[in-house]
């Protein structure tokens, strides 16, 4: 079921794409890799259990979430965007899929009033102001086998941003999952008791 499921996300992307512009026009040739194996880095460092609940903030066009949520069927994704358009997309895209896991929500992630065992995020903002505005939507105790707090894709130089959260944090290079040339310079970032 998982396999036919991402199959059929990358189709409904590029459904979607031509109608509503969620993933830049050069990039979506690559969305397998650049978006749904990039948004699956998650799933290779966290197993969540089920019951957890995730919030993706600023999702976009849903990633990481779309992609989570097809891994992790009993855990419970809310992705939160600003912009209409987008959140549009990412309700079709679940709905094609048959994810019964996803609820949407176009409003600012930061003017949330709930709170979640974990915050995905994809290159949203800087990392410092992205932090300061999930910190109080993450729930204090957990139960899965990480602590809860925010598990955040980037790339590029970010080593001065993590400085102040040095023992609190977890980094993986994201070339020690995947091999394909793009990863070389994406990390995957866990925070957590910041």
């Amino acid at each position: 079921m998982q396999v036919e499921r991402f199959v059929s996300m990358e189709s409904l992307y590029h459904e979607w794409n031509a109608r509503i512009n969620v993933v830049s026009r050069k990039d979506i040739d690559h969305i397998g890799i650049h978006h749904i194996l990039h948004s699956l880095a998650i799933a290779k460092f966290a197993h969540f259990k089920p019951g957890t609940s995730v919030m993706d903030a600023g999702t976009g066009g849903g990633f990481p979430g779309i992609p989570l949520a097809v891994m992790f069927p009993e855990v419970q994704f809310t992705l939160v965007d600003s912009i209409g358009k987008k959140i549009k997309v990412v309700e079709a895209v679940a709905e094609g899929l048959g994810l019964k896991n996803v609820v949407t929500m176009n409003t600012r992630f930061e003017s949330l009033d709930r709170k979640f065992d974990f915050v995905t995020g994809r290159a949203v903002s800087n990392l410092p102001l992205f932090l300061s505005m999930v910190r109080p939507c993450i729930k204090k105790q957990g139960f899965n086998a990480l602590p809860n707090g925010v598990l955040y894709l980037t790339g590029g130089e970010i080593e001065s941003d993590l400085q102040k959260f040095r023992s609190v944090l977890t980094s993986v290079n994201l070339q020690d999952y995947f091999t394909e040339d793009y990863f070389v310079t994406k990390k995957l970032v866990h925070l957590y008791n910041f």
